[in-house]
């Protein structure tokens, strides 16, 4: 049966931006995710857990480095892709630091990957 495990707002410590200098500090970024998943019986191990979800999403964001934050939903998108369990992962992650710096109240970017 396929369910739907959502986690909004992990967050996450990257170094991602294409403007002069983002790439040389840490930067908060908030990720939320919604993950579909087969899950064969009411047991954690036939489903995601939760803490697997998000040190997936810190992990990710922590070890890679983009310009842009399309590039950077995506690869958490993969990452969570990994999982033989996941069927769809929807990826949305958001930059605070850009949002402040131009006035509005957010900044994201969203990327959905499906099993082949």
């Amino acid at each position: 049966m396929p369910s739907l495990i959502s986690i909004d707002g992990i967050r996450a410590e990257g170094r991602h931006g294409a403007n002069a200098g983002e790439q040389s500090h840490d930067q908060e970024f908030l990720v939320d995710v919604e993950v579909w998943v087969e899950v064969e019986r009411d047991s954690l191990t036939a489903t995601l857990d939760y803490r697997t979800i998000v040190d997936t999403v810190r992990e990710t964001v922590g070890a890679t480095s983009f310009q842009l934050l399309e590039s950077l939903a995506e690869a958490v998108a993969t990452a969570l892709m990994e999982s033989d369990r996941v069927l769809r992962a929807l990826v949305v992650v958001h930059k605070p630091a850009a949002a402040a710096s131009l006035g509005v109240a957010d900044v994201s970017a969203e990327v959905t990957l499906d099993e082949p």
